[in-house]
């Protein structure tokens, strides 16, 4: 029977819970599990090397930065199958989470500090390393205290997308009978995908522009609608759901049907530089993609700030219940011990207004260590602003620690909500308004030139580092309250995995620059840096923000808010592109659409949970695929239909795109049962 349950989540791990309703994973808390083993740890740290190298090669050369989180789950599953590890699925949970360390450094590290080289600053391995680590460091410690209310108190409330399909290769490999549905969906959607990145057998992204009217409108109006054909973005929508999906498209088709076409009616004949970089062409002029990435698309930026700061004010409980903890902590307030209680010597806990922290699988970290933590790390990293040669001074290392701590602490919350929402994290955004508020703040303390861009980079590598573990780690914790790890034991050793991938990574970027460097004809990509590094050299010359912008987007995430519309979600859909946004949509219809055919809610749950399986599949093929792809083009291996992809590619790419479509409703329809809901 215990077997059993370790097949399938049960089922109310996705819903919200009934008055009285408890979720038990399928790990139970009673018994201790394996987890942290010498197996776990040493295939978990190596994940992080390969994957750490590997992302940072391909983010840097050829400008793709995959998520490492589900192809790291599969190589668990198979490796810890074909080695007969008894209590398998305990230890997968904490491969994937050390192993996901390199895919959220890498991204904190390859947005920000190749630009210090594209702007022709010094910087040694120690600058770049400390950097990536404390960032990393930082962003576990902020966001531990969060992990009740994002994993249990907000239990069914969020989708969790990606935990979503990395919880489901992970059980599958405890041989469920979702296992069948999850690799065929796995091998279609890995297959469609990669005919799409690999041989360009059609297009990936299907417009308005294929039909001439609708190329005259892009041209005239500005007005354009894509939407991406990817299985796996479509399997992401489904398991987001109508609702958000809705919510994030509303703020896309704003952006697209509405704010860009007045900025050309408005403006079109005029040549805007709200940056001062040296903008030369009319917005007229622009296509309707130009003027997302140049202007509307900052509206997002302000939205998803102001959202972030109205969601911290939303969670003040929450916040006030994790200082109140430490300072009772402090104060010597006394709790349970470590040892393992039972459930209903939790609930007696619980009765009394106490903790159960002896309750395995609700054990964190203590709020004493925590605190003792952020403040080691704060210090530490004052001391590397002020004596790493960072800065000029302490009065400006302080600064620097100012703008570090409390745009980290502000949105970590903001990185945990995205990822929570639609399984993406707008890093690249809040670093953006990093760059631009510690530009500021620096040129007004006297810190300019070369040695203002690079502390000003190094400034922002710290908190973008931050925001993206903080973003990556609530996906593994997640993960683990489903199946029934200990929280403790996944906050330990991400440290460990955080401190792997910030050597690797930096390694990897100083052997790359040396290589092929980051300017000139042979330069690396590296596009993510390079934006960085436009903004910032005018900032430091006397250059200005798109406040006005910002402005725009702090208007619309307030307003609503007073109407009650989730405001991040809305501000994700202006700043994340149109192409990704609407087949979210697309997908959280058919979520609809499956489970809410009949009026057995039994067949509509059977549904639901067949189309998330065929959903995870899509994902985790998409992920698997993608990364071979990219690896090809690193190798120079040019597979490419060139003249076919721009000739037919993207009218041949709308008879695929309904057919994975019809594949997955008619699939998920097929579940009548409860019993089926598996399989």
């Amino acid at each position: 029977m215990e077997e059993e349950r370790l097949n399938s989540l049960p089922e109310n791990a996705q819903r919200e819970l009934k008055p009285g309703e408890e979720y038990k994973p399928l790990l139970g808390a009673e018994k201790k599990w394996s987890e942290v083993t010498p197996y776990s740890v040493a295939l978990g740290l190596l994940m992080v090397v390969i994957f750490s190298a590997a992302a940072a090669y391909l983010g840097l050369r050829v400008g793709q930065v995959f998520e490492a989180a589900i192809p790291i789950a599969i190589i668990a599953v198979g490796l810890t199958s074909a080695l007969g590890k008894k209590e398998g699925l305990g230890q997968n949970v904490i491969i994937q989470s050390i192993g996901g360390c390199s895919g959220a450094v890498v991204a904190g590290a390859i947005f920000t500090l190749p630009a210090i080289y594209i702007l022709g600053v010094e910087v040694n391995f120690m600058q770049m390393f400390l950097s990536s680590l404390l960032g990393g460091v930082l962003g576990i410690l902020f966001l531990i205290p969060f992990r009740k209310y994002f994993v249990k108190e907000m239990h069914g409330k969020y989708p969790f997308p990606e935990a979503t399909a990395t919880t489901q290769i992970l059980v599958s490999g405890e041989g469920g009978k979702g296992a069948g549905t999850l690799l065929v969906s796995g091998l279609i959607g890995g297959l469609y995908d990669f005919l799409v990145s690999t041989f360009g057998t059609w297009s990936d992204t299907i417009s308005t522009t294929v039909m001439g009217i609708g190329r005259t409108v892009a041209d005239k109006a500005k007005v354009l609608l894509k939407v991406n054909t990817s299985a796996a973005v479509l399997g992401l929508g489904y398991i987001i759901g109508l609702k958000y999906a809705f919510v994030i498209c509303c703020g896309s088709l704003l952006v697209w049907l509405v704010i860009i076409p007045l900025m050309n009616l408005i403006w079109g004949g005029q040549v805007i530089d709200l940056m001062h970089t040296g903008v030369t062409m009319a917005i007229g002029e622009m296509s309707p993609d130009q003027i997302f990435k140049d202007y509307a698309r900052h509206i997002g930026i302000g939205g998803i700030a102001t959202a972030g700061i109205i969601g911290i004010i939303k969670s003040f409980g929450v916040i006030k219940s994790a200082v109140g903890l430490a300072v009772k902590e402090f104060k010597g307030g006394s709790r349970p011990t470590d040892k393992t209680v039972t459930l209903s010597e939790a609930k007696g806990l619980e009765a009394k207004g106490l903790e159960a922290k002896g309750l395995r699988s609700q054990e964190d970290i203590p709020m004493k260590t925590i605190v003792f933590g952020i403040v080691i790390a704060l210090l530490a990293i004052f001391a590397f602003f002020a004596f790493g040669g960072v800065v000029n001074n302490i009065w400006q290392a302080l600064v620097g620690l100012l703008i570090v701590g409390i745009i980290s602490f502000l949105f970590t919350t903001v990185a945990a909500n995205a990822i929570a929402i639609v399984g993406t994290n707008p890093v690249s955004g809040m670093t953006l308004m990093t760059l631009i508020i510690a530009s500021l703040i620096l040129v007004a303390v006297g810190l300019k030139g070369n040695v203002g861009m690079a502390a000003a980079l190094i400034i922002g590598g710290v908190v973008c580092t931050a925001l993206s573990v903080a973003g990556s780690f609530i996906t593994d914790l997640k993960i683990g309250y489903w199946i029934g790890s200990t929280p403790k034991k996944q906050e330990t050793w991400k440290f460990v995995g955080v401190a792997v991938a910030a050597a690797t990574v930096c390694g990897v970027m100083l052997v790359l620059n040396k290589t092929y460097g980051f300017v000139g004809d042979q330069a690396l990509v590296a596009p993510q840096a390079n934006a960085m590094a436009a903004v910032i050299q005018p900032m430091m010359n006397g250059g200005g923000a798109p406040w006005l912008l910002y402005g725009i987007g702090a208007v619309i995430a307030i307003l609503l808010t007073v109407f009650k519309v989730p405001a991040l979600a809305f501000a994700l859909g202006m700043f994340i592109p149109i192409d990704l946004n609407l087949p979210l949509l697309i997908g959280g219809a058919i979520s609809w659409y499956v489970s809410t055919r009949t009026k057995d809610k039994k067949v509509n749950d059977a549904r639901m949970n067949k189309g998330t399986l065929i959903a995870s599949g899509f994902i985790a093929g998409g992920a698997l695929m993608g990364v071979v792809s990219a690896l090809l083009k690193f190798f120079n291996v040019d597979w490419f239909l060139t003249a076919w992809h721009s000739a037919y590619g993207e009218a041949i790419a709308i008879l695929p795109f309904i057919a994975i479509i019809g594949y997955m409703v008619v699939s998920s329809m097929r579940a009548e049962d409860s019993s089926l809901r598996s399989e």
